[in-house]
C-alpha cells in the first residue's frame, strides 16, 4: 500500500495487492431482516417458474418459516394472480409495505403498484433492473426467513442485476423435459457459475402425466434428461412435478396455497436443513 493511499479504492485506478473490490450489493430497507435469498430462474419462458416459486413459498410457510416472494418478472408478473392477491401495495414515509397472502406470505410485484394490472409495462432494461433493486431496498419486508425471487427467463439485465445487487444464497433452475430446454438450462448453470452463485436444485416441471385410472406414467413431452443434467453439473437436489390439471386450476384461481407440495419436498427439506444448521 502506498503511503499516499487514503483507503478509498473506488476513487483510485491503481492496481495493488491491498485493493478492495467495491461491493455492488444494494442496501436492504432498514426495516428488513432477510436471512436467506433464493432465486428461481429458467432459461426460457413457459416452463412454470412462477408456479415453482409459489410452491416453494407455500412449502416453507407450512413449515413455520416467515416467507416472502419478490416478483422480479417486471414485465410479466404473475405472483399476485397465483396467490389471489388483488389489493394494491401501500406506502409510508419509511417505504413500501408488501402485500400479504391469506397464509401470511409477503409479496411484492409490479402488478401491486399499477392502477390497472392489465396495463403493459413498456420499460427498457435498465429501468426494469432499477425497479427490481427498489423492490429490495424500498420495501419494508420485516423479518423473513426465506425470500424467493421469481426472475424473468433468460440471462439478461434482471438476472444479472439480481445476482450482483442482492445477496443471493443460491438458485433453483426450472426446466421441462424437452432436449432443447436442457441445452438452455446449461446457459443458466454457466451464468450462475460465472457469478459464483451455487445451483441448489433442478426442478423439472411437466415431467410426466400419471393416468388416474391405471397409474401408468406417460412422458408427454419426451424422455426426461433431468437426472443426467443434475449429475453433469453436480446439482444436489432434483424434483419432478407432474402434469396436474388440479394444480394448474389452483394457480389460475389464485388458490395456490391449497396445493400439495410433495413434488418439491426434496428441495424444501434441503432448505430446512440449511436453516436449522445456522
Amino acid at each position: 500500500m502506498s503511503e499516499a493511499c487514503d483507503g478509498n479504492c473506488s476513487a483510485c485506478g491503481a492496481s495493488c495487492a491491498d485493493r478492495k473490490e467495491e461491493s455492488l450489493l444494494a442496501p436492504a430497507n432498514e426495516y428488513s431482516k432477510i436471512k436467506k435469498v433464493i432465486g428461481v430462474v429458467s432459461g426460457k419462458g413457459g416452463v412454470g417458474k412462477s408456479l415453482v416459486t409459489a410452491m416453494l413459498a407455500v412449502a416453507m410457510r407450512r413449515s413455520g418459516y416467515k416467507t416472502a416472494v419478490l416478483d422480479a418478472d417486471v414485465t410479466g408478473p404473475s405472483i399476485p394472480k397465483i396467490f389471489g392477491v388483488t389489493g394494491k401495495a401501500q406506502a409510508s414515509e419509511f417505504g413500501l409495505m408488501p402485500a400479504l397472502t391469506k397464509t401470511g406470505i409477503e409479496i411484492m410485484s409490479t402488478n401491486l403498484l399499477l392502477e390497472d394490472d392489465r396495463a403493459p409495462v413498456v420499460w427498457r432494461g435498465p429501468v426494469i433492473a432499477g425497479a427490481v433493486k427498489q423492490f429490495w431496498s424500498d420495501v419494508m419486508w420485516g423479518g423473513v426467513d426465506f425470500m424467493f425471487i421469481d426472475m424473468p427467463p433468460g440471462t439478461g439485465d434482471v438476472p444479472l442485476t439480481v445476482f450482483q445487487s442482492l445477496p443471493v444464497d443460491g438458485i433453483v433452475i426450472v426446466t421441462s423435459p424437452q432436449e432443447l430446454v436442457g441445452m438452455i438450462v446449461e446457459k443458466a448453470v454457466n451464468m450462475a457459475a460465472m457469478m459464483k452463485i451455487p445451483v441448489l436444485a433442478l426442478v423439472e416441471n411437466m415431467s410426466y402425466f400419471e393416468c388416474p385410472a391405471c397409474q401408468t406414467r406417460h412422458e408427454i413431452f419426451g424422455k426426461s434428461h433431468a437426472m443426467e443434467l443434475a449429475a453433469k453439473h453436480g446439482i444436489g437436489a432434483l424434483c419432478k412435478i407432474p402434469i396436474d390439471p388440479a394444480l394448474a386450476a389452483m394457480a389460475d384461481a389464485g388458490t395456490i396455497e391449497d396445493c400439495g407440495t410433495g413434488p418439491i419436498e426434496p428441495l424444501a427439506a434441503m432448505l430446512r436443513e440449511t436453516e436449522e444448521s445456522v
